[in-house]
């Protein structure tokens, strides 16, 4: 049974960090492109950041330069270091299997002014 587990979620001010994990099991995040969604108040999920089988990284224009997504091998997780945030980051962040219907529960980000 594959489960994937978000940490690391908060209430900051704007310009502060925070960093997300996801804990996966029953799966080797090894042999898959792992994802972070958010989903902000009464809008859709949105793509945030993917780190792909092949070590490459890829983010939306909004968090370039601010987010970096990456992952531990010997843990089975993967992170979301979140810099200068924004209060337009505040959403519901969620990682997800590539391709496949796994999906954590989300964890909470909310960013003051």
């Amino acid at each position: 049974q594959v489960q994937l587990v978000e940490s690391g979620g908060g209430s900051v001010q704007a310009g502060e960090s925070l960093r997300l994990a996801c804990s996966a099991s029953g799966i080797s995040i090894i042999n898959y492109a792992m994802v972070w969604y958010r989903q902000a108040p009464g809008k859709q999920r949105e793509f945030v950041a993917m780190f792909t089988k092949g070590n490459s990284t890829t983010y939306i224009d909004p968090v370039k330069g601010r987010f970096t997504v990456s992952r531990d091998l010997a843990k089975n997780t993967v992170y979301l270091q979140m810099n200068s945030l924004k209060p337009e980051d505040t959403a519901v962040y969620y990682c997800n299997v590539f391709g496949k219907p796994y999906w954590g529960q989300g964890t909470q980000v909310t960013v003051s002014s």
